[in-house]
């Protein structure tokens, strides 16, 4: 995973973030899965085994109606190979942000992100990766490459590379990125360069982290309320185990067993990829499809289906601290025309607070007991529930409850809906 530094935002500001007020404690624990049943690897990247996200996704079904065409998406990340026979054609210029190469090249010296942009709107050619949005178009910008709990630099990079993006044509912007550490009030102005990307109608999509089991952290940028928080599901449509939970998750997306570029020099995919790399890259693609089919639709419609036809086994009007609104399934937008996408003009619900479905202590390992909740008991009962999902999201666990005491007293963990 790779990182990069944010300050906190202000607290004057509008898009404040996240915040629990503990009033009532009542929590229910729910999981998913796709559905799709897994097949020994083959010997190239294309074979769908490898990318069983197209299949669970049902993306067939979904390049009869758009491959996102028309779309462009910025991928703030390590660079990107134009070159890849996956990627040929699917490149424009884009934008160098690092501070110690003055060449302006995008040139990917990692991998991630040449990934990155394949997972969004590689073709599959030559045995490549093949995007979710293969009609999309990529706009590289490139920075430098830190460790989720490395101190950043001073002169911070993101921002430059957050407004490079925004002054692009671009509609999405993909931050492959997470970082821990937040220092000061705004001190770099990252979180004024989000802003300065929405003002300009951009939709910001970032993964909340890998390391839950590192301490689970907040990652930034993904826990800015202006960035869409993405987390890593499974195979079985479970939560990856190391899939980094909280107030900060918006939407799931697959994010494990995702083949990816082992170097930079781009001769062979290894099969370990994934995280809410990936995951994000996914959200990012799906955006694209929904907005292909919808060019006249803005950010906050876009992201608003995509919420709401998340699959879930628990009220619209409820988070998950794993899984935000649910698993996404931009199909029920592109094919079955659902969603209500509101009006373009209206904040995605910026003033109205959800309850957080937070996991019990005896929650299954797909989706591990959150932590910070000590002294909680859980009575939990689970069932093989289905949903009319076209058996694409079966439930693992359906329909569970969970009562939580602590000291004689009652809470619910709540948190403000995230604008987009």
């Amino acid at each position: 995973m790779t990182a990069g530094m944010s300050p906190s935002p202000k607290r004057g500001s509008r898009f404040r973030p996240a915040r629990r007020q503990l009033l009532c404690v009542v929590a229910a624990l729910s999981a998913w899965t796709l559905g799709i049943a897994g097949t020994a690897p083959g010997a190239s990247a294309d074979e769908r085994s490898k990318q069983w996200y197209l299949d669970a996704m049902h993306a067939e079904a979904m390049w009869k109606v758009t491959t996102g065409e028309g779309i462009k998406v910025a991928v703030i990340d390590s660079g990107v190979n134009p070159s890849t026979p996956s990627l040929k054609g699917q490149v424009l210029k884009g934008a160098n942000a690092t501070t110690e190469d003055g060449s302006g090249s995008t040139a990917d010296t990692n991998g991630q992100g040449t990934t990155t942009a394949e997972l969004i709107a590689g073709t599959g050619k030559g045995g490549g990766l093949r995007g979710l949005a293969p009609g999309a178009k990529i706009i590289p910008i490139k920075l430098p490459l830190l460790k989720h709990d490395e101190l950043p630099q001073i002169n911070d990079p993101l921002k430059q590379a957050i407004r490079a993006a925004a002054d692009t044509d671009a509609q999405i912007i993909n931050i492959s990125i997470a970082n821990e550490h937040v220092i000061g009030v705004d001190m770099f102005g990252q979180h004024t360069a989000l802003e300065y990307a929405l003002s300009k109608g951009k939709l910001l999509v970032a993964g909340t982290g890998d390391n839950a089991k590192e301490g689970n952290k907040a990652q930034y940028p993904a826990a800015f309320p202006e960035v869409v928080g993405v987390a890593s599901g499974n195979r079985k449509g479970g939560v990856a185990d190391f899939s980094q939970h909280g107030g900060d998750v918006d939407i799931a997306a697959p994010g494990t067993d995702i083949p990816r570029w082992c170097d930079a020099t781009f001769k062979n995919y290894c099969d370990d990829g994934g995280g809410s790399t990936a995951a994000a890259a996914l959200v990012s693609a799906s955006a694209a499809l929904v907005w292909s089919q919808h060019p006249d639709w803005t950010a906050n419609q876009v992201l608003r289906v995509l919420y709401d036809t998340a699959g879930r086994d628990w009220g619209k009007k409820t988070l998950s601290t794993y899984l935000g609104h649910g698993l996404i399934r931009p199909r029920e937008v592109v094919v079955n025309g659902k969603g209500n996408p509101g009006r373009p003009d209206r904040k995605l619900l910026v003033d109205e607070v959800f309850p957080v479905v937070s996991p019990s202590a005896s929650a299954s390992p797909s989706s591990p007991p959150k932590k910070g909740n000590p002294g909680s008991e859980a009575v939990v009962a689970g069932s093989a529930e289905k949903t009319s999902d076209g058996g694409q999201l079966g439930l693992i666990l359906g329909g569970v409850a969970v009562v939580v005491v602590l000291a004689g007293g009652t809470f619910a963990v709540l948190r403000r809906r995230r604008t987009a």
